[in-house]
């Protein structure tokens, strides 16, 4: 970049995005997406070409190298488009909405996001990465803009066409829904299907990529939870094993990276997300409550302390991404030689690089990727060398040029990784990572709400205000998973005023789901509304289990009609193709089978029964603290038991129905286990 380049600053300098500040150098003239960008493009009748990436994306670096920092290419955007770029993370709603029109056009989709649109902003035509010059099958991006816009010209027809048909698609919202039940034995002949389509070797979806699906592993274990099958705890075990034993997991800093490009779990694209390690923290707490795996355990804590170290603020919110590049290199920072490990270790390289597949030849483009893949021998003594060699590398990578950090925070990310710290705390007694969830959660309650509602990316003081359904699912969670955990009131009614805000200005009275985007939030093209999971669970199924737990925390059971009509809404939309909806499928689990364990008396005998109970799986376990029966509503199964009570007990209730009293702490997961497998009344 000449000196020019460097000093030459765009409108995106004013921007807080980590991405968008990544481009205010650029000779394109940036527009961040806003009023004034349209506005722009209707006053000199321009169409606009919308980039839409993020900080880790290393295909967004390539193009932004190839094409955005070139001055001839910028002289073409500029001449034929308002050009605007959008941080997907910052601005999911408006991603949601040009990516479905890209899949409208049979196309895959991905990023970065390369839309035409009308100047209304309309879509008419896009892709993704387009290379400077014409390969593969793929045109030059310059020809792909000169063609764009020579269509605009001299044939508006066929824009108009295109922009009528994706128009169409776009505002398409089931029209003729088709109602689709889904009970016990729908979810256990589902459960069947997603474990024929898992690697029996690496676990896993078959095939390459692989990305960590935790909605689909979690689906596999709930459906061992219900049938008592072990060939589904089989399935999670295995794969949870590879991908922390493979080169996706990091061994010297801990965290795992977004996803593998082999079928082995080995070559990962090296960007680590903050939502990605929540999810798996999630999935480690519930594969170490049954297995006991220390690989499990150490997993946890290294990830939590890669959180603690490199992700966390000053003030306890958690960052969103680290980049997969450094010095223009994708994974430059994570690989290793086996000279260098030689120089590191001396004599104890050998032991070190046969444990870890370094060799010579590499197993990466001549670079070695750490990993424990091969099944080697193992002993106590090799296991207590590795963790003091393992940080004499991890000391000499920080002295490398670090992967760029994308420090906004995410209200919907963090809810994800509170809830994941909470639930993992209390899986491997942990009590400091409450402490973190804490403060987290303070963070945006603190920084990130308005009255009763929350916005959803904040940086250097400011908000992206209003935020999205998402925020208010992720962040209602993390609350509820917060009450359960430390028994404060406080946490339930921050969940219900959190509620009653999203259901105000997010609902779909017709269908009885959520739109991404509040009622009074900026105006878009389309209101988007998917029901489909992605990276992380659509908001509506995250939402669906919140209002199931509402209903067993608060006893008011209004909730649970609410979470009715929304998964019966969802069905009506996404039955056709319920593997997009995984997280709903969830839901529909937890409706059918959570377990509340209400736990009445004071006391340490009441402590200890309490204890006991938030040991069991999180995924279908409610913790109800009832000092007394006035705590619960008057119809509440519980209620008749609890007043025989004598002293502090336990009653676990599914459905209708709760167990006798249970006194002993032992007996709980016992008693647990006989109700949840009991058949239905």
């Amino acid at each position: 970049m000449s000196v020019a380049a460097s000093t030459h600053e765009n409108r995106l300098a004013r921007e807080t995005s980590p991405y968008l500040l990544q481009h205010k150098h650029n000779p394109v003239e940036w527009w961040p997406w806003g009023p004034e960008a349209l506005a722009e493009a209707k006053a000199n009748n321009k169409p606009i070409l919308l980039s839409v990436g993020y900080a880790a994306c290393h295909w967004c670096h390539v193009m932004a190298h190839e094409s955005f920092e070139d001055e001839a290419t910028a002289r073409v955007m500029n001449e034929l488009f308002v050009n605007i770029k959008v941080d997907r993370e910052e601005r999911p709603d408006i991603d949601q909405i040009y990516m479905q029109a890209l899949h409208h056009l049979g196309e895959q989709g991905g990023w970065p996001l390369t839309m035409f649109l009308t100047p209304a902003g309309e879509p008419v035509w896009g892709g993704t990465y387009f290379p400077p010059t014409s390969r593969y099958g793929r045109p030059a991006f310059v020809d792909v803009m000169r063609e764009v816009a020579r269509l605009f010209r001299e044939e508006p027809a066929k824009i108009e066409q295109n922009r009528g048909a994706l128009m169409a698609r776009l505002s398409d919202v089931a029209r003729n829904p088709q109602r689709v039940t889904i009970g016990q034995q729908e979810l256990d002949h589902i459960g069947q299907q997603l474990g024929s389509a898992m690697d029996p070797v690496n676990g896993g979806l078959r095939g390459a990529p692989k990305f960590p699906q935790c909605a689909i592993f979690e689906n596999l274990w709930r459906a061992g939870l219900r049938t008592g099958e072990g060939r589904y705890f089989h399935i999670v075990d295995l794969t949870l094993t590879r991908i922390s034993e493979g080169g996706i997991y990091d061994h010297l800093g801990g965290g795992y990276s977004r996803y593998s490009v082999d079928d082995k779990w080995l070559v990962p694209h090296f960007e680590k997300m903050l939502y990605d390690n929540a999810q798996l923290l999630d999935l480690l707490s519930l594969a170490w409550q049954r297995t006991g795996k220390m690989l499990y355990r150490e997993r946890a804590e290294e990830t939590v302390g890669w959180l603690r170290r490199e992700m966390t603020s000053g003030e306890g919110a958690f960052y969103s991404s680290l980049d997969a590049d450094s010095e223009g290199e994708e994974g430059k920072f994570y690989v290793w030689s086996l000279a260098e490990v030689e120089a590191a270790l001396g004599k104890n390289a050998a032991l070190f690089a046969q444990h870890y597949d370094v060799t010579t030849g590499g197993n990466f483009e001549g670079h070695n990727i750490l990993n424990r893949l091969k099944d080697l021998p193992r002993s106590m003594e090799i296991d207590a060398a590795l963790p003091m060699l393992r940080s004499m590398l991890h000391q000499i990578r920080e002295r490398r040029i670090r992967p760029g950090l994308d420090d906004k925070v995410l209200a919907d990310w963090n809810g994800l990784m509170i809830a994941a710290l909470t639930n993992a705390a209390l899986a491997f007694w942990q009590p400091d990572w409450v402490a973190m969830a804490r403060k987290a959660f303070d963070f945006v309650q603190r920084n990130m709400t308005r009255g009763d509602r929350l916005g959803h990316s904040w940086r250097e003081g400011r908000l992206l205000y209003p935020g999205l359904a998402s925020d208010f699912a992720c962040m209602i969670r993390a609350a509820l998973s917060l009450h359960e955990a430390t028994g404060e009131r406080g946490y339930l009614d921050q969940a219900l005023t959190w509620q009653a805000a999203l259901d105000c200005h997010y609902a779909n009275p017709q269908t009885g789901t959520y739109f991404l985007t509040a009622d009074d939030a900026e105006g878009l093209v389309v209101r988007p509304a998917s029901t489909s999971d992605d990276a992380t669970p659509n908001p509506n199924g995250v939402i669906a289990q919140n209002l199931i737990r509402l209903a067993a925390f608060t006893g008011d059971y209004s909730f649970r009609d609410k979470a009715d009509r929304l998964i019966e809404g969802i069905l009506a939309i996404g039955g056709q193709n319920l593997f997009m909806h995984v997280a709903m499928l969830n839901a529909i689990d937890m409706r059918l089978n959570l377990a509340e364990i209400v736990v009445t008396g004071e006391g340490e005998a009441a402590d200890a029964l309490v204890n006991a109970a938030l040991a069991l799986p999180y995924v279908n376990r409610a913790v109800v603290r009832a000092p007394s029966a006035s705590a619960l509503p008057a119809s509440h199964p519980a209620q008749e038991k609890i007043r025989a009570a004598s002293g502090p007990a336990a009653f676990i209730c599914i459905g209708e129905t709760c167990s006798l009293p249970v006194t002993s702490p032992d007996d709980i997961l016992q008693r647990y286990d006989a109700a949840r497998m009991a058949p239905a009344a």
